[in-house]
């Protein structure tokens, strides 16, 4: 699947910002050390837009260490019932940080008058599955809890996150199914990381090839799941699309580009959605690579694809 014309150069620049050294395992560090470098402190990211940053420590999964959010609001204020957007960040369960992403959220926090909280998870091969979900759930648990104090309607909180942060989404959404809450009103899964056995077509048509490939997604998932790796045990929370039953889920926002490793998990898993009855809005953008609308944003494709998940949000949260 070629790629669109004018996402190339943005392709070009993503790579050479971020792939400077092919991940593997023996990679990991010098990887995550790397990347880093490239999320600037929040204060930077947040530049002179008008808002209040604040850093919260919360209670973790049980037995497990605290969990680090960052909040962020209008500093004009907040209408009574905001919204929440509840935000986890991409880089394959193994990189990055809850700032990046942020500078997104900042623009929907004002946009739609939200509250925005970005959580921090632990990373493997360090922490394996489950620690990333769990933490990412506990995280949600303390926001649902405190939606009061925060100004929040709790019917009004979607969770949302690209990558390994759309994976770490969807399987937040099962747990909070199937633990009997928080109640989710909506899961943005942008080019989401759903299935640990790396087997689709669009995998191996992107082997060696793109933003984040078979290789890399090998390397991650080793790291995430070490020798349960592809074995009946995987648990479908830390990887989605092992979940055999996708009924009784919030409605789900799958957006990937068809020129990308993740094309084949994610539209499986929105149509699996629909075979139980259930919400999905799946959008699949011709030549689109790995998180082509963050860093090619100014491409018609990329246009259209922010304009979709806007439209999707405007609906879910009700909002003008």
């Amino acid at each position: 699947m070629p790629y669109d014309p004018e996402l190339t150069a943005g392709l070009a620049a993503f790579l050479d910002l971020v792939e400077r050294i092919p991940l593997r395992a023996d990679t990991i560090l010098a990887n995550r050390a790397h990347f880093a470098t490239i999320i600037p402190p929040v204060r930077q990211i947040v530049g002179d837009r008008p808002v209040e940053v604040e850093d919260r420590t919360v209670p973790g999964p049980p037995g497990a260490p605290d969990v680090e959010l960052t909040i962020v609001r209008p500093r004009a204020g907040l209408a009574a019932g905001a919204p929440a957007l509840y935000s986890i960040h991409g880089g394959g369960m193994v990189l990055g940080n809850r700032f990046f992403g942020v500078d997104g959220l900042v623009d929907d926090v004002l946009r739609f008058g939200a509250v925005g909280v970005s959580v921090e998870y632990r990373l493997a091969p360090e922490h394996p599955a489950p620690a990333a979900v769990e933490d990412c759930y506990a995280g949600l648990v303390w926001l649902a809890d405190h939606a009061d104090e925060l100004g929040v309607d709790p019917g009004r909180i979607v969770v949302t996150g690209a990558s390994a942060g759309g994976g770490l989404s969807a399987g937040v959404s099962l747990l909070a199914r199937d633990r009997g809450g928080p109640a989710i009103a909506g899961q943005v899964l942008l080019c989401p990381m759903l299935d640990d056995r790396n087997e689709s077509v669009s995998t191996r048509q992107y082997d060696g090839l793109g933003a984040w490939d078979r290789n890399n997604n090998d390397t991650a998932w080793n790291a995430i799941l070490g020798p349960l790796r592809g074995a009946d045990e995987v648990s479908p929370y830390a990887a989605p699309s092992r979940m055999a039953d996708l009924s009784g889920l919030p409605p789900a926002y799958v957006d990937v580009g068809a020129a990308e490793i993740f094309r084949d998990e994610a539209t499986d898993y929105a149509l699996r959605i629909w075979a139980t009855g259930g919400q999905a809005e799946l959008h699949v953008w011709a030549g689109g690579y790995h998180g082509f609308a963050g860093f090619s944003p100014d491409a018609v494709v990329s246009r259209a694809a922010e304009e979709a998940r806007l439209s999707w949000l405007r609906r879910i949260l009700h909002t003008p």
